[in-house]
């Protein structure tokens, strides 16, 4: 009961998050977040009388259908209630105060922090508002090697498009598309921060002194066996997962040992294991 309650309190606040964005940064710059947000803005311009956030909420019907086939009750209430949450907030918002238009830049930068930090909430509680989101959910079940973030931009690249042409101002979709950059990533931090790190592959002939010096120092070492092209001799790679905040420690480790090993740092962007993250096969 106390894991229910947290949750639906942080999907609260990714929701608060979102409204706010929403109606202090995007709507008086008429600035488009993309997805069903901004179907639903072309709609209201289209037609005033209905209000954007209800808009959204009839607009996600037909993908939570689909959603509750492939994630079952649990997804289905979740996101019934962060969606319907963040409509009436984003309506209450509007109701409450009118908020001034800015500088577009500020707008899309500040207002895409915001707005990813509420829906990387949503989404690290397995929670979503609908619209391109869960599109971006449904996909990935098919494309686990790219994030959501990345095939959420893709979709939301075509609303903004739409934005565009229904407004007839290049200057604020392309303002929008900066937005919707900044959320992307910010989104991606939230959702995978956790569980990013460095992937280190290491080749020295004191491999065995490497690896023990390693080991001794919390990281974990697999060994892989390799053949040298130039030299035709056996040797071993040594490959580790470490954290951003291990990566001088072992660069130093290395370094001590054998100043002459070969040393390749890359980046991850998500590490599931002991002492990493959890694996869930129906999750993020």
């Amino acid at each position: 009961m106390k894991e229910t309650i947290k949750s639906y309190a942080i999907i609260t606040l990714g929701c608060a998050l979102y409204a706010l964005a929403f109606n202090w940064y995007y709507v008086p710059n008429n600035l488009t977040c993309g997805g069903f947000t901004g179907v639903a803005q072309i709609l209201n311009f289209f037609i005033p009388v209905l209000p954007v956030g209800l808009t959204m909420l009839a607009l996600n019907v037909p993908l939570y259908v689909m959603g509750l086939r492939r994630f079952g009750f649990g997804f289905l209430v979740k996101s019934l209630y962060a969606t319907a949450a963040c409509s009436v907030l984003v309506d209450v918002i509007a109701a409450l105060y009118t908020f001034q238009p800015m500088d577009e830049l500020l707008a899309c930068i500040y207002g895409g922090v915001i707005l990813g930090v509420g829906c990387g909430l949503m989404l690290r509680k397995e929670a979503t508002i609908g619209g391109t989101e869960l599109a971006s959910w449904l996909l990935r079940r098919r494309l686990p090697h790219i994030s959501i973030g990345n095939i959420l931009l893709g979709l939301d690249l075509a609303v903004i498009t739409a934005y565009a042409a229904a407004f007839r101002n290049l200057n604020n979709a392309l303002y929008g598309g900066v937005a919707l950059f900044v959320t992307i990533k910010v989104m991606d931090l939230i959702i995978y921060g956790g569980n990013n790190g460095k992937l280190a592959h290491i080749i020295s002939s004191k491999e065995e002194e490497i690896a023990k010096a390693l080991l001794s120092a919390g990281v974990g070492v697999t060994k892989l066996r390799a053949v040298g092209a130039y030299t035709n001799t056996d040797r071993a790679v040594l490959l580790c997962a470490v954290r951003r905040r291990e990566i001088v420690m072992v660069k130093r480790l290395v370094e001590e040992i054998d100043p002459n090993a070969f040393f390749i740092m890359s980046d991850t962007s998500e590490v599931l294991g002991e002492g990493f993250g959890e694996y869930k096969p129906n999750g993020l």
